[in-house]
């Protein structure tokens, strides 16, 4: 028995388009019970994604480990595995990215574990197409990343510490990211770009540097939320800049990868904020519920059990 644990994740965090991204503390749980002849895959999907992910050879689990078998020229054995999902679908919280660097796990461990680390984040990074969900799914903790098509760097920085939270509010409705990529602009003004390189900035020296009364500036942006924003129902994104940047309790405050759920990080307790965050969602006339997570400062755990 092969299981894995792999955390969810927020990318972006304002600023740091397609460069940063944190763990979360909650997971997706992925077990392979049996190894099969080579082609055979079969897969039982508990939680998120039943209807969607039950087709083995559709579900992007197996299609990462054969891309990563690929590239590796290693045979690619079958095997029968569960899924069992708490990360939503489609939500902007990593759910894509759990299920690559499984893959890609998977196929280091069925190969005995001949790629190191750095190998494993580029394969993973190449099937994703950007690192800013991998990197910290694989790794943990808060992660700055920048990837030129063939080559990753990156580097690891603090969790946050444990008073702070990330309230993770998850509405009932999809945002594909193919969509969300395509509602942004071809080109932008100069000054918006210089403006996110200049918060993007503070905010990865105040993350380093434990300045965490800096994060709520570093988090703004002028590259991509404003537009994802109108794909939220009637008024909604533009609720969660005025209002939720703007409560007592709230640290910062962004789009959670390419959305829909928005992520908050407040200090201390979260049940006020979560509840405007929610009721926001509910005002433009979507259900939502919410997380209150940690920054997940391990990556993939792997356990192996003979």
């Amino acid at each position: 028995m092969i299981r894995l644990k792999v955390p969810a994740t927020t990318a972006n965090l304002g600023s740091g388009f397609d460069t940063l991204g944190m763990a979360l503390t909650l997971y997706n749980i992925f077990t392979v019970k049996e190894i099969l002849p080579e082609g055979e895959y079969t897969c039982e999907v508990i939680g998120e994604g039943v209807d969607e992910l039950k087709d083995a050879r559709k579900n992007l689990l197996v299609i990462s480990y054969l891309k990563a078998c690929e590239i590796w020229n290693v045979p690619p054995k079958g095997f029968a595995f569960e899924s069992c999902n708490a990360v939503p679908l489609n939500r902007g919280l990593g759910s894509s990215s759990t299920a690559v660097v499984a893959g890609v796990m998977l196929a280091n461990i069925l190969s005995g574990w001949k790629f190191p680390e750095a190998e494993l984040l580029r394969v993973m990074t190449k099937i994703e197409g950007h690192p800013d969900n991998v990197v910290p799914c694989c790794i943990g903790g808060m992660t700055v990343s920048c990837w030129d098509g063939e080559s990753l760097r990156y580097v690891r920085l603090p969790a946050l510490p444990e008073n702070l939270n990330v309230i993770a509010a998850v509405p009932d409705f999809q945002v594909h990211t193919e969509d969300a990529r395509k509602i942004l602009p071809e080109s932008v003004p100069f000054r918006d770009a210089v403006f996110n390189v200049s918060h993007a900035s503070i905010l990865c020296a105040a993350w380093a540097m434990g300045r965490w009364d800096l994060l709520r500036v570093g988090m703004e942006d002028r590259l991509h939320q404003s537009h994802r924003a109108k794909l939220f129902p009637g008024t909604t994104g533009e609720k969660f800049f005025s209002e939720i940047a703007n409560h007592p309790d709230c640290v910062a405050t962004a789009i959670s990868g390419s959305g829909p759920t928005m992520i908050a990080i407040v200090h201390g307790a979260a049940g006020k904020l979560s509840q405007a965050m929610c009721r926001i969602f509910t005002d433009g006339g979507a259900g939502s519920h919410f997380f209150v997570l940690n920054c997940s400062p391990r990556g993939v755990g792997v356990m192996i059990k003979e």
